[in-house]
């Protein structure tokens, strides 16, 4: 792991590594020099400028690049493609976007989120509720977690849209789950 995505699991008493959740001792962390050496050999085009960057320069670079910064802001948000005479159901709890739980800032879909945690509240001490989690079916309103931020970077690196149906009971899911993994062996 870098630095950066390992950093967040050594803050807490008992760390987990991020990929298996066993503990660790961050006494024992080395640094992968192999990876660290091919990452300053390797060189690739930034997407923004062109200019070729080692790959262990990237992030920093793409962080400030002109260029990146530009297009980053000219992304559209989403938008709909056509206005409906639908109305809006008011039964349905909002999953695509949040407000942080430490400054109430709204309107953050989970990448947003995250980032302006990251950002904005570090060193937070305070022990806050999800708000992704609590959206979801299966989620607890009241659930408090240990280290938030952790947490959003380790649950939260995919939007569960992708993976869920939210109109099925977890039984039903589960299901479905076993049944597509047999049919694909």
């Amino acid at each position: 792991f870098c630095g950066e995505c390992l950093q967040p699991c050594l803050q807490v008493p008992s760390p987990l590594c991020p990929l298996c959740r066993m503990p660790f001792d961050p006494k024992k962390v080395e640094k992968a020099s192999s990876v660290e050496k091919q990452l300053s050999s390797y060189k690739a085009p930034c997407r923004g400028c062109s200019k070729k960057v080692t790959l262990a320069k990237m992030r920093s670079h793409v962080s400030s690049c002109a260029k990146v910064q530009e297009q980053m802001a000219n992304c559209p948000k989403f938008v709909p493609v056509v206005p409906t005479s639908q109305p809006i159901p008011s039964n349905i709890p909002n999953r695509s976007t949040f407000v942080c739980p430490y400054c109430g800032a709204r309107n953050l879909d989970q990448q947003e989120l995250v980032k302006h945690c990251m950002e904005n509240h570090r060193n937070d001490p305070n022990k806050v509720v999800c708000p992704v989690c609590s959206a979801m079916p299966w989620g607890d309103p009241s659930y408090k977690s240990a280290n938030f931020l952790q947490h959003l970077l380790h649950r939260h690196k995919f939007s569960y849209d992708t993976f869920v149906d939210y109109n099925i009971d977890e039984e039903a899911a589960l299901q479905a789950a076993l049944a597509l993994s047999l049919s694909e062996n």
